[in-house]
């Protein structure tokens, strides 16, 4: 078989970028037939001046700007477009899925018991005014918004209703919201709670404090796109829609690491269950770090949370498991002890009851 050319017009300068490559790397090695030219990019650069003169049988690209949908369309090669710009319709794209990461967001600050809920975006993105509309849906209509460029950050954060739970549209702009907080004299995370999207560690880790953040699946974004153009690439026909991939997870770092919940013993009870939900615990662990009886227990956390003690604790042992399938090797064995399940076949069946499907299948659709 001839080896394919395949141009990828994609940025190594961010997280999100580099994962997308990933992704594609990990096709290549099951498909060997593939040359592939990487040419040095940075975000919102123009399109390489060899794109022109180069010749090759498919492109992957962030097509970020009218000017790079532009030189690819001249080419006239089958393409797939790793970007939410929307600048070259006509073709097929992959791309996060923005309801997804925004009802991620809006769980994880719910979850900690914040109410008051306020969005950080840059309306100059697709990506971020979508990620604004769903976490609208999810969060309710008091939502407040702030628009990059329309104001003072550090003004707008200290007028936020207290505590407050901040969803930032991706990492960079997390990372100024706990600047504007530190110039506004706002405590993170027990007046302003701040989570983020990409789950970049260089950025998350060197905030201050450390940055919570969705971790998107960008590796399997970047491997839908690679098995999207072999196809294109065999004359196979690849309809031209949206192929959306929903997030891992999140990543809990110290900028989300608290409980804005007023019953204090719900507190204590919740905190226990995430301290100790993947070691194997039952509620009658939880009630143990409670003054409260069962019942108590049951009806003030279902008031403060939205779900028993019970609940919580199989929610956080599916979410540890899904994160082991989408991120490591690990046999199933292994994933069932360090998310805190018996055995395999306990987590199979609990993870049917939670998700409808199975692990394996879960681990295939996560990786690509």
């Amino acid at each position: 078989m001839r080896r394919r050319s395949v141009a990828l017009l994609i940025e190594t300068s961010n997280a999100y970028a580099r994962g997308v490559l990933a992704g594609i790397v990990a096709y290549v090695r099951q498909h060997p037939a593939w040359s592939i030219w990487l040419p040095e990019l940075g975000r919102g650069d123009a399109p390489p001046r060899d794109l022109a003169r180069w010749k090759g049988d498919g492109i992957i690209a962030r097509i970020e700007t009218r000017e790079i949908a532009r030189a690819v369309a001249r080419r006239r090669l089958p393409v797939i477009d790793v970007s939410a710009g929307r600048h070259l319709p006509g073709v097929p794209w992959v791309e996060t899925d923005d309801r997804a990461i925004a009802e991620a967001a809006a769980a994880h600050l719910l979850d900690r018991g914040f109410r008051r809920l306020a969005y950080c975006g840059d309306p100059r993105f697709n990506w971020s005014r979508w990620r604004e509309e769903h976490f609208r849906r999810r969060a309710g209509p008091d939502v407040r918004v702030f628009e990059a460029g329309r104001g003072s950050l550090a003004a707008w954060v200290r007028a936020l209703p207290k505590p407050a739970g901040v969803f930032a549209c991706y990492d960079i702009m997390a990372q100024r919201l706990l600047d504007a907080c530190r110039e506004a004299k706002v405590a993170v995370p027990e007046e302003a709670a701040v989570v983020g999207v990409d789950n970049d560690a260089l950025i998350c880790d060197l905030s201050s404090p450390p940055l919570s953040s969705v971790i998107p699946n960008a590796r399997r974004t970047g491997f839908l796109a690679a098995s999207l153009l072999d196809r294109m690439m065999a004359g196979r026909r690849v309809r031209a829609r949206a192929h959306l991939i929903p997030p891992v997870g999140v990543e809990t770092r110290q900028s989300t690491d608290v409980l804005a919940i007023d019953d204090h013993a719900v507190a204590a009870a919740l905190r226990f269950i995430r301290d100790h939900a993947v070691d194997g615990i039952t509620v009658r662990d939880v009630l143990r770090a409670t003054p409260l009886s069962r019942r108590a227990l049951e009806s003030r956390f279902r008031a403060a949370v939205g779900r028993t003690p019970h609940d919580e604790i199989a929610r956080l042992r599916i979410d540890r498991a899904k994160r082991l399938l989408a991120e490591t090797d690990h046999p199933l064995d292994r994933v069932a002890a360090l998310s805190g399940f018996g055995s395999p076949s306990y987590l199979s069946v609990a993870f049917r009851r939670e998700t409808g499907g199975n692990p394996r299948d879960f681990r295939r659709e996560a990786r690509g």
